[in-house]
């Protein structure tokens, strides 16, 4: 079985790491890979890295036959790309923006978008017509709060800590992703009104109906190019052991997540579609820090993994990436 793959908004990051596993993938076949601003040149004029791996051209448009579209647009744009243009019923969607990702937008033109967290809605995913992909800071503060939502445990204010990498901003220039700006510095943005607080809660209340925690969340820009460090805390009566334990039971299924028993960093992670966490107790404070690469479990590895899951194989599938440690 080969499934037919289209990407729109094919010269981003994110679409560039779609490619880069994509092609490597023994199940996919990659058909259209849609730029307005390039199409007609090789992708490997845009994204270098393929430089030897594929001759594959941007098109201007979807051919009509695919699978599943993958939307590599920018946030507010997939709406407007998928009023414009009819996808057939059978295309499954994996949409990588925050469009459809609440509960109030999961609906839009006859379509039901699914929320893309595979440790958190694995069956309906596999059911799904089309996926709404999780955002990055939202896959990893989720993924440290989880099994505690499970069992009830969050029962007073999350503090969160996240620091990401510049990729984070996506392709587009501005001022905050110049070298100069950004080397030898770190700053906050959007303390409290983050945009991924919306999907997080609503996933928390899936899990623990009743909570009514606030979740306080600072968020860093980061000096390097990719990954997520956060840090999470919060009140708890579980001792470390037993909040181990709960962390290792949640996630003994998930293969992409990993609860460490030593203290964990970005490069662990960085290239690949893992989550690490690592769960410690300070007085009354649980804390659990929480590692991904931005771009791959947070984003476009992440959306491959929902496309396994779509499509009946293992979840792991073309996704046996390797951390560059050194």
């Amino acid at each position: 079985m080969k499934i037919k793959v289209g990407i729109v908004g094919g010269a981003g990051y994110t679409a560039g790491e779609l490619l880069r596993i994509l092609l490597h993938h023994e199940y996919a076949e990659l058909g259209a890979i849609v730029s307005s601003s390039n199409a007609g040149n090789p992708i490997y004029q845009v994204h270098d890295d393929l430089v030897g791996e594929t001759d594959l051209v941007f098109a201007s448009e979807l051919a009509g036959d695919e699978d599943v579209v993958f939307l590599c647009l920018g946030h507010g744009n997939s709406k407007d790309w998928l009023t414009q243009h009819e996808l057939p019923e059978t295309t499954h969607i994996i949409d990588l923006s925050n469009d459809f990702r609440l509960e109030a937008d999961a609906e839009f033109e006859g379509r039901e978008f699914v929320y893309g967290l595979p440790e958190l809605n694995r069956s309906r995913i596999q059911q799904a017509q089309s996926i709404a992909n999780p955002g990055c800071f939202a896959t990893a503060i989720q993924l440290a709060l989880l099994p505690l939502a499970q069992a009830g445990k969050l029962t007073d204010d999350v503090h969160v800590s996240a620091i990401t990498g510049s990729t984070g901003a996506g392709q587009s220039l501005s001022e905050t992703v110049h070298f100069s700006w950004r080397t030898n510095n770190v700053s906050i943005y959007k303390p409290f009104t983050h945009q991924h607080l919306g999907e997080i809660g609503e996933s928390l209340a899936q899990l623990q109906p009743q909570l009514d925690s606030a979740m306080h969340f600072i968020p860093y820009r980061g000096n390097f190019t990719r990954g997520i460090f956060a840090s999470v805390y919060t009140p708890s009566d579980l001792t470390q052991e037993e909040a181990r334990e709960l962390y290792q039971q949640f996630y003994a299924d998930a293969p992409f997540t990993t609860v460490s028993d030593k203290e964990i960093h970005l490069k662990q992670v960085v290239n690949t579609n893992k989550c690490l966490l690592h769960v410690q107790k300070f007085g009354k404070q649980l804390l659990i820090t929480s590692v991904i690469d931005n771009l791959v479990k947070g984003a476009s590895g992440q959306a491959v993994q929902n496309m396994n899951l779509l499509f009946g194989l293992p979840e792991t599938t073309g996704l046996g990436l390797k951390a560059g440690l050194f």
